[in-house]
């Protein structure tokens, strides 16, 4: 049976600025960098409080995917916070824009979004 999930699988077009968004910014720490070059691809596996949680893929051209809430497929990757005004700080801090705070309407928690650099919808929700 199922036990959790392993990891988010990301393509980005832009390998050196996603790399400095979810290193940097976010905080995610490298567990290991790789360049593949017969696809050349660098792959890099990032995680979070020690726990893997992201593979982050460059690849020459990828195609552009719709990449917004509402769109078919996956839908955002969310991240728990304990503070949501101090992450906002902080993204603002780092030049990136957070739409306001909404409140879930079932569990009255606080929750809000950013884009990463490839437009991909990252949401924080408060613990």
């Amino acid at each position: 049976m199922i036990n959790s999930i392993h990891h988010t699988a990301l393509i980005c077009s832009d390998y050196k600025k996603s790399k400095q968004f979810y290193t940097d910014v976010l905080g995610l720490t490298i567990i290991r960098e790789v360049y593949r070059e017969e696809r050349q691809s660098f792959k890099l596996d990032l995680a979070l409080n020690g726990n893997y949680i992201i593979e982050l893929f460059s690849f020459p051209n990828p195609p552009k995917r719709p990449s917004y809430p509402e769109a078919c497929g996956l839908r955002h990757l969310a991240f728990e916070v304990n503070d949501i005004e101090k992450i906002i700080d902080h993204l603002k801090q780092n030049n990136v824009e957070a739409e306001p705070i909404r409140i879930d309407e079932f569990t009255q928690k606080r929750f809000t979004f950013i884009s990463d650099p490839d437009g991909l919808p990252i949401e924080f929700y408060e613990k």
